[in-house]
């Protein structure tokens, strides 16, 4: 093959369009064995590869469609793929072949023809193709049924009206229940990319085809396994029983070789989960899925980074799933920059009281490294461990107090930034390390370091000696500052005054601030901040103490955990972009339809508290009726004063226990692609779970800030009772 393919290679020169005309014509004078036809449709598809306009030459090409030799049929066929939609007005003349080929007696060529054909989206064409279509996918040979099966989506693509007019949603149903792996595995997959259409069919499982996709899994290629397996999404347990059953099936996948494999299983793993009742067997199949994600680590740069943000989605909803592991995510000295950052974050999520030590004896050594962002993202780490892990915050300001005397610029600037939120987390405990914060005072020149040294100096100004004399030093270049340091120094200026409301230095400062605040600015904000401040100064400074200097809440970084309907949205799509960018499909991809857990008997309660709904914005004008035997047929078009949520759509989905039988229903667009939403693991129901109103609002960017490195303020009361959801 390696010779044939160097032989080939000469192919690749740019010809010109008279050249090869020439050649094709006289080519059939004299070439029996078909050679010469074989070598210019080389140069041809060749000079296709390399973008070069070849569609003069489509009606010389289309006369070799009649070759009996499979390769120039090929090559042809490639030809037309290429060029037959740009030809509507010459394209009728390969009809005749086409329809030719699909009754030939070769199953190689049956199949190719109806490829191409599918591949052409023009209603001549796509007309012939529609009677050829429905034989083929009947047709005797398993290859050219599964060809067909694919097929059937690229039609949908093209006309989805017609598509289902024309029973072909029908016929991919009864794949479905094929003998041949291959051919169930393809008709999957077409019904689940028609399904993914938002304004395609609602495909769903019963209990009955769910067995018997899963019966086909053993004997489906890998990719057909990753289809196989994530179509078993669209099944809704109905019992804890079903989900428990398909799970013990499903979780013998997680020893497979292909990574893609491992990933899909772990995502239905994930779902079915949520069905479950037995808590022990969630926690069996949590230690199941922790080896096979470990291993994904030792794979390629790529792969690795891939695993990594999905394991990042999979520890904050089972963190018991790789809690053992931390080990698995120190970084290595040859790791790319993005592996690293990925990892630092994995690394502060499974930190616990258990492990800390070892965790921040790691982050020590990462602040030594000669990368900025990766030495930052550590300093930073070291501030949110002893945030999180109380038994181990003197170890990490001891760090801290290390890493400042090192006097490097960025790693002083991130040591202030992180120790502004210690002192919110422990009041009153750390205090004694400010004397070190203020000699590097000359060090900070970025805005969130100079805006967290200055929230210190103010709020700690009556135990600085000298603190109006710093926050002169620093109010110097007031009006060039960002709005955020602007703001730190307006509240930083007025705590000192009402700290040192008799210093004649004091007044003049808070006085010179509030002017510039109130008359120089153009930022609203600041300026609406300066007039409030210099209004309650005047009015009444003791109600100004009580606002200025009221306790702030506590803080902790579990709050950057990601809004838990989301997160288990998030899930649904384990293994795809959609987990590396940390966003769901349908806001990154046109036409694309959302997922989201489905309500039934056997959902859990905390999932079903923070159950997503999302509706189909782009629906069919009317409602289109499938026959078959299980539909309701719907017996009048929606009225424009429905709400949208009530028009029909065709779907494939769960019919009753007593006709297990049926694929094909008609439901509201209330339960439209799993248009129900989802919640935390099933055994986390002790905790009070919050349903949110956006549940994107926790989402951030794609691919910035793996960490979020600003602690929230609790959101009322501990979440002491989600035991199972945390690491503490």
């Amino acid at each position: 093959m390696s010779t044939q393919q160097g032989q080939d290679a000469k192919f690749f020169q740019r010809g010109k369009i008279e050249e090869f005309r020439a050649e094709l014509q006289a080519a059939e004078a004299k070439d029996k064995k078909f050679q010469k036809r074989k070598t210019v449709l080389k140069k041809i598809v060749a000079n296709i590869t390399m973008g070069n306009d070849m569609s003069p030459l489509f009606h010389d090409v289309i006369q070799c469609i009649g070759t009996p030799l499979l390769e120039i049929k090929k090559m042809v066929y490639l030809f037309l793929v290429s060029y037959g939609r740009s030809k509507p007005d010459q394209i009728h003349l390969v009809i005749p072949s086409f329809l030719q080929d699909c009754n030939d007696r070769n199953p190689l060529i049956r199949a190719l023809a109806i490829r191409t054909m599918s591949y052409i989206p023009i209603p001549v064409v796509t007309e012939a193709l529609t009677d050829q279509l429905r034989h083929c996918l009947k047709d005797r040979d398993p290859y050219v049924r599964k060809t067909a099966a694919i097929c059937v989506a690229k039609v949908y693509t093209a006309d989805p009206r017609k598509a289902e007019r024309k029973g072909f949603v029908e016929l991919l149903r009864d794949m479905l229940i094929d003998e041949n792996a291959t051919v169930v595995s393809n008709a999957v997959a077409a019904l689940s990319e028609i399904g993914d259409r938002q304004d395609g069919v609602i495909f769903k499982l019963n209990l009955t085809i769910a067995n018997k996709l899963l019966s086909a899994l053993g004997e489906s290629s890998e990719w057909g396994q990753i289809y196989i397996l994530d179509s078993l999404l669209r099944y809704v347990p109905e019992q804890h029983a079903d989900a428990e059953m398909m799970a013990e099936r499903v979780i013998v996948q997680l020893q497979h070789a292909n990574s893609a494999v491992v990933l899909t299983t772990i995502k239905v793993l994930l779902y079915l989960m949520n069905y479950m009742g037995d808590r022990r067997l969630i926690d069996y199949i949590c230690r199941k899925m922790g080896p096979p994600l470990v291993t994904l680590i030792s794979s390629g740069p790529e792969v690795q980074y891939v695993a990594l943000r999905n394991i990042l989605l999979i520890i904050q909803r089972r963190p018991t799933v790789l809690k053992n592991d931390v080990k698995a995510f120190f970084c290595k000295y040859n790791d790319p920059i993005y592996v690293k950052l990925a990892k630092l974050e994995i690394m502060y999520r499974l930190a616990r009281e258990e492990n800390a030590r070892e965790v921040l004896a790691e982050l020590e050594e990462y602040a030594s490294e000669v990368d900025v962002d990766f030495v930052r993202k550590a300093v930073r780490s070291i501030g949110r461990l002893a945030i999180k892990v109380e038994p181990a915050a003197d170890k990490c300001i001891e760090s801290l107090l290390k890493l400042i005397e090192t006097k490097v610029t960025y790693v002083v600037q991130e040591a202030v930034i992180v120790t502004k939120d210690i002192f919110r987390r422990y009041p009153g405990k750390y205090e004694g390390i400010i004397p070190k914060i203020c000699e590097n005072l000359d060090a900070l020149d970025e805005p969130e370091a100079k805006a967290a040294m200055v929230w210190i100096l103010g709020q700690f100004a009556d135990k600085i000696d000298n603190a109006e004399e710093l926050l002169d030093d620093l109010v110097y270049s007031f009006l060039d500052e960002p709005a955020e340091v602007q703001l730190a120094h307006l509240t930083a200026v007025v705590k000192l005054f009402i700290y040192k409301s008799q210093s004649e230095v004091t007044k003049a400062l808070v006085h010179k601030v509030l002017k510039w605040a109130t008359e120089d600015i153009d930022n609203p904000d600041l300026r609406d901040r300066g007039f409030m401040y210099w209004r309650m100064l005047a009015m009444n400074p003791a109600v100004a103490a009580e606002i200025v200097l009221a306790e702030k809440p506590a803080i902790t970084t579990d709050s950057d955990r990601m809004d838990r309907g989301a997160l288990d949205q998030l899930l649904l799509h384990t293994g795809t972009l959609g987990s590396i960018y940390h966003k769901n499909p349908e806001t990154f991809i046109r036409n694309a339809a959302g997922r989201a857990l489905i309500d039934s008997p056997a959902l859990n309660a905390n999932s079903r508290a923070v159950l997503v709904s999302l509706a189909r914005p782009q629906l069919p004008p009317m409602a289109i009726s499938v026959s078959g035997p299980g539909p309701v047929e719907p017996t009048r078009p929606p009225q424009p004063s429905e709400a949208t949520n009530n028009v029909p759509l065709p779907t494939i989905m769960e019919s009753s226990r007593s006709d297990e039988r049926d694929l094909l229903d008609v439901e509201g667009d209330d339960g439209a692609g799993g248009d129900s939403g989802e919640g935390y693991p099933e055994g986390d129901d002790d905790g009070p779970v919050t349903k949110a109103a956006d549940p994107y609002a926790s989402l951030g960017g794609a691919f910035g800030g793996y960490v979020t490195d600003v602690p929230q303020p609790v959101a009322g009361g501990s979440r002491g009772g989600d035991l199972d959801d945390l690491l503490l």
